[in-house]
Formats: structure tokens, C-alpha cells, sequence
């Protein structure tokens, strides 16, 4: 299972964007960019959202069962 940091830095590549063209097309700050793609922790969920909504995505709850055996 990837992580969220791979997922969009993976996804940014595949369009040919920069750090710095994810963040003004997401209207967030370069340095949430930088943050979500290198794992930080503590991140402000409403701008991972503003990140993944551009890939058709959000954050959700998922069941702790399907998280930890990888289904969905």
C-alpha cells in the first residue's frame, strides 16, 4: 500500500508538474507540497484534500481491518 506522500509525488510526476505548479493549482503553500511529499505527520488534512482533489481523491475514514490486510 502506498503512502499519501507517494501517491502525490507519483501522480505530480505523471502530469510533468513541479512542486511549485501542484501548490498554486491546489491554492496551497509550496511548503505543504514539500511537507505532504516528504511524510511529514502532522499535516492539515483540508489542504491534503485541496492537494488530492486534483487527482479525484480525499481522505476518508477506512476500516482498521481493510487498512491493515490492504483491501479496499
Amino acid at each position: 500500500m502506498s503512502t499519501i506522500a507517494d501517491f502525490i509525488k507519483s501522480k505530480r510526476k505523471q502530469l510533468g508538474l513541479t512542486q511549485e505548479d501542484l501548490a498554486e493549482n491546489a491554492g496551497v503553500a509550496l511548503t505543504v507540497i514539500r511537507k505532504i511529499e516528504q511524510g511529514k505527520e502532522n499535516l492539515n488534512l483540508t489542504k491534503v484534500n485541496r492537494v488530492l482533489i486534483l487527482f479525484g481523491h480525499v481522505l476518508g475514514p477506512v476500516n482498521v481491518k481493510d487498512y491493515e490486510t490492504g483491501s479496499r
